[in-house]
């Protein structure tokens, strides 16, 4: 049976409902005195954890080396073999980014262990790594220690490996196996519970489909209650009735707003993202996104990794909204992180400590519609305290900045002390403008902390919080103002179904400029470009004004394919192997098991070809390799086929993503393209491709 296409939601476990053991409604004896608090609190392993607001996921496993983002479960551990592993500068260079905590991969889904576990023969004792002596889980978890990172692990309860998945020995098993990292590794600070649960795999060598219920099947509260005996200061991430909630989504945005309560009604991705207002436990969301495209390091990713810029917006959408920031920076084949996402961590850490350094805030005068006592007063804020309105004193609430001389800026950060829970429903911020006041911001929550970014610089000597809806009177312990440094974002490229292909980008006076051969970025760009045949299309953003420029941003087209027809194909879903964009749409074509793919497609018009492309199936069923060979026809009917045009070895593609581009020997012409694969590689049963075409350039 071929398992559908996966998304990043539909192997989240989407059902269940909350268990009220993880929120807190005592106010913690830190804070014993001022207000009584309002609703669900945090508890002191969330208060820690809400305080590294941004952090690290390292993906790495036989993935990493299959050029997979799943692996299928039979991977041989002989594969993973790093060339120049060294965890210091992995860690090392996620530090040097900012982050205050790393998450290591020690199981994905393969089921392949990147630590010696006592229970299963598929890790990293049975690779040639360290002559088999290795262990990455000990290595990063002690850099972590050397460079002042705390350390979490990502146990996959989805194991595509092992025998007795899908019944009740596997949970025993899984049991042990997160019993040695939570003993064997010393402090362990975040427990990831990926919510990917069933499907295909190997589950060894069954080579079948099991489905499972993820609510009742693990035994969580075994789990669960083994993670609090042996790492008390642990949260558990997991979609829903853990200390930390899922985002809801992989694109690196909170909810606006993001209420950091929820009432362990079934989780969805849109409940993940909003939170409940008012909701019974205390579940913040993280939000977890990759510096690249995918979650393994990819060699054809090396020119798409995240600028400073696009981290920015990541953060002020991400922490900027109360949630923690969990970015991904996954270390290459060499088993170290790559010299593309090192640069732009680092200037992204730059940008951010440029961002703020200068609180404007700190030199104002400060004062309030009312305080609960002179222990709460307004100048608290500006000493790293706390202010505390009186108990009768809800909408209507405002706290006020003024200034000796005006200030300008375009950055705002407010925090709820949430100890006190979250008491602030809607607010404006304002600025004195004549004998008024002219609003520039109106949102919903603060919780722990919101950055509310204007969409232009604004000058003023007072600035004003207006409470309008409140739960309960205001308990803040920060109002400050900042201004962003000089950013000029990435340039979007986009190309439509005919070939036209357009920049933009946001922002005045800017230039921008592109190329299509791959060289930098110099042609001034006036208009659409009519790119029919494909080609590498880079471009850049300059602000006239200051030289400054953005990063470089790359995107690949092949051959527009809008009049392209299938005519006929051996296996299932072939239209989608005419996709004319530059990202596979995770749905591969998969031929019978055991039999040849053979497709036929009308091109719509005679071409002159210069090769042929094809891209192996990205999201492949269990039993599904790249082909091992090609044979390929251009023709001037659907039934005649001369001698064909390519007959090439395709081996190379069960360990390349990217689109290969084979040229022939010599031009070909014909309106009709025929490909036949007979075999896939290492003597799988199905061929899997995710798309075919031709080149003419």
């Amino acid at each position: 049976m071929r398992a559908l296409p996966f998304t990043r939601l539909s192997r989240r476990a989407l059902i269940g409902r909350g268990v009220a053991i993880f929120g807190s409604t005592a106010l913690p004896a830190a804070a014993a005195v001022g207000p009584a608090p309002y609703g669900a609190t945090p508890s002191s392993r969330q208060q820690a954890w809400q305080a590294l607001e941004f952090y690290g996921f390292l993906h790495f496993t036989v993935d990493t080396f299959t050029d997979r983002d799943w692996g299928l479960g039979d991977e041989d551990p002989a594969i993973f073999n790093p060339s120049d592993f060294d965890a210091d500068q992995i860690v090392g260079a996620c530090r040097a980014g900012g982050m205050k905590q790393l998450i290591l991969t020690a199981k994905h889904h393969d089921g392949f262990c990147l630590w010696p576990s006592r229970y299963t023969e598929h890790s990293i004792r049975n690779s040639p790594f360290q002559g088999g002596k290795g262990d990455i889980v000990r290595d990063i978890s002690k850099a972590c220690a050397t460079h002042g990172l705390k350390f979490g692990v990502y146990l996959s309860p989805w194991d595509r490996n092992h025998a007795d998945y899908g019944r009740p020995a596997y949970v025993d098993y899984y049991l042990n196996q997160l019993r040695e990292l939570l003993t064997g590794y010393g402090p362990i600070h975040e427990v990831w519970f990926d919510g990917a649960n069933g499907g295909d795999g190997y589950y060894g060598g069954a080579c079948e489909t099991r489905e499972i219920d993820g609510a009742t099947y693990y035994r969580w509260p075994e789990i669960y209650g083994l993670v609090r005996r042996l790492q008390p200061n642990a949260v558990m991430f997991r979609d829903y009735d853990t200390d930390v909630r899922w985002v809801g989504n992989e694109a690196g945005i909170a909810g606006d707003p993001c209420w950091p309560t929820m009432s362990g009604e079934p989780y969805t991705p849109a409940l993940g993202n909003s939170g409940v207002r008012g909701g019974r436990l205390w579940n913040p969301a993280e939000v977890d996104v990759s510096i690249r495209r995918s979650w393994f390091w990819h060699a054809d990713e090396n020119e798409r990794v995240r600028s400073p810029a696009n981290l920015l917006n990541l953060y002020l959408t991400s922490v900027g909204r109360g949630a923690n920031l969990l970015l991904n920076a996954p270390p290459d084949r060499r088993g170290r992180i790559h010299a593309a996402d090192v640069q732009s961590l680092s200037d992204f850490r730059a940008l951010l400590d440029r961002t703020f350094a200068h609180n404007l805030a700190a030199t104002a005068r400060i004062s309030a519609s009312s305080s609960f006592d002179a222990g709460f007063a307004p100048s608290n804020i500006l000493k790293r305290g706390v202010w505390a309105a009186s108990e009768n004193d809800r909408a209507g609430a405002w706290l006020r900045l003024d200034f000796a001389h005006a200030v300008t800026f375009d950055l705002i950060r407010l925090r709820e002390d949430t100890r006190y829970g979250v008491r602030i429903d809607d607010y404006v911020v304002e600025i004195a403008q004549g004998a008024g006041w002219r609003e520039v911001a109106r949102h919903s929550c603060i919780g722990a902390q919101r950055l509310i970014r204007l969409a232009e610089p604004v000058t003023a000597r007072a600035v004003r919080l207006r409470v309008t809806k409140a739960a309960a009177s205001p308990v803040l312990s920060e109002f400050s103002l900042y201004r962003l440094p000089e950013i000029v974002e990435d340039p979007v490229i986009r190309r439509d179904a005919t070939g036209l292909v357009t920049i933009t980008a946001v922002g005045q006076g800017l230039d921008l400029v592109y190329s299509i051969a791959g060289s930098p970025p110099s042609l001034p760009y006036a208009g659409p470009i009519a790119l029919p045949g494909g080609g590498k299309v880079r471009a850049a953003a300059r602000r006239r004004s200051s030289g400054l420029a953005s990063a470089v941003i790359t995107a690949d087209y092949d051959i527009v394919k809008s009049e392209w027809r299938l005519v006929s194909c051996t296996g299932d879903n072939g239209e989608g192997l005419l996709a004319w964009d530059d990202s596979p749409d995770g749905t591969a074509c998969n031929a019978p098991r055991g039999q040849p793919l053979d497709v036929v497609v009308d091109l719509g018009r005679r071409y002159e070809a210069t090769g042929f492309t094809i891209q192996r199936g990205q999201w492949m069923p269990y039993g599904g390799a790249a082909p091992d060979s090609c044979q390929v026809w251009l023709g001037d009917d659907a039934r005649s086929w001369g001698r064909p045009a390519l007959e090439a070895d395709l081996s190379g593609l069960r360990q390349r993503r990217s689109l290969a581009r084979i040229p022939f020997a010599s031009p070909a012409s014909g309106r009709y393209l025929r490909v036949h694969l007979p075999r896939a590689v290492d003597g799988k049963p199905i061929i899997s491709i995710d798309r075919i075409g031709i080149t003419t350039v």
